[in-house]
């Protein structure tokens, strides 16, 4: 069975997209056949591999199509042996107004993925910084959810709300959803504020991943030279951290 993960939270800065680069590569190099889903308005994942363009058709068109009873057709591009991607659009901030009255708005990203889902072993969608239609799609059409929070005081604030909301859509859209856990991310632990976070974030959730991903240059640089970080550096820490992940991942999410 197809494993669809989504990684959300609605405060923004906290490693949604690094995590969905970083942990569908390791994935893929493990052999797994792996899709990423840029969800995001803001097309951070997108624009780190180097898949923007006007040109490209991407998640909006595919909204549009579904919408207007065209052919059901994700536009998915290759990455790298394993990896794929289907790339977001600025357009996309729009479809939340477009979608308003159509109806079975939250189950149009579960209708897509249908025909192509048997295709992958993986499939990580990156979801804005908020709950609104987008992310709620993304929760309908998953069947795992990871919550990434940095280890900061202020990151507590909202994750009960955002269990809530979970919880939420579980009971009343998805069924098979499951919250995987919270990671860690950014994390220092040299930082007494960082491990003071740790123990409160361990003291309030009980599925929390083991693995803790590291603060670490080369997970910007890599981002910013629009590769992973095994191709930048893979013998980081951020390399590390998240072949960690995925090890974990691959025993939990069954």
């Amino acid at each position: 069975m197809t494993k669809i993960i989504a990684i959300i939270n609605h405060k923004g800065g906290v490693g949604k997209t690094t995590t969905t680069i970083n942990l569908g590569s390791a994935l893929a190099l493990k052999g797994f056949k792996t899709l990423l889903m840029d969800l995001d308005p803001q097309t951070n994942l997108t624009q780190s591999f180097g898949k923007e363009s006007s040109d490209r058709r991407n998640m909006y068109n595919a909204f549009v199509d579904i919408v207007n009873d065209n052919k059901i057709d994700l536009p998915i591009e290759q990455i790298k042996n394993n990896l794929d991607i289907v790339p977001s659009s600025l357009d996309l901030s729009a479809s939340e107004l477009e979608l308003v009255n159509e109806p079975g708005k939250e189950f149009l990203v579960r209708e897509l993925l249908k025909p192509i889902e048997s295709n992958y072993d993986y499939i990580i969608m990156d979801c804005p910084p908020t709950l609104g239609l987008l992310t709620i799609n993304a929760l309908t059409a998953a069947n795992h959810v990871i919550v990434p929070i940095q280890a900061e005081f202020l990151a507590m604030k909202g994750m009960f709300k955002l269990i809530y909301s979970i919880d939420k859509i579980k009971n009343r859209l998805n069924k098979d959803l499951s919250f995987s856990g919270v990671l860690i991310t950014q994390f220092d632990s040299r930082v007494n504020l960082h491990k003071t976070a740790e123990e409160q974030v361990a003291a309030n959730f009980d599925k929390l991943f083991k693995t803790r991903i590291r603060k670490n240059i080369a997970l910007a640089e890599a981002q910013s030279n629009q590769i992973d970080i095994f191709d930048h550096a893979p013998k980081s820490p951020g390399a590390e951290d998240y072949m960690n992940l995925a090890e974990e991942i691959i025993i939990k999410i069954q």
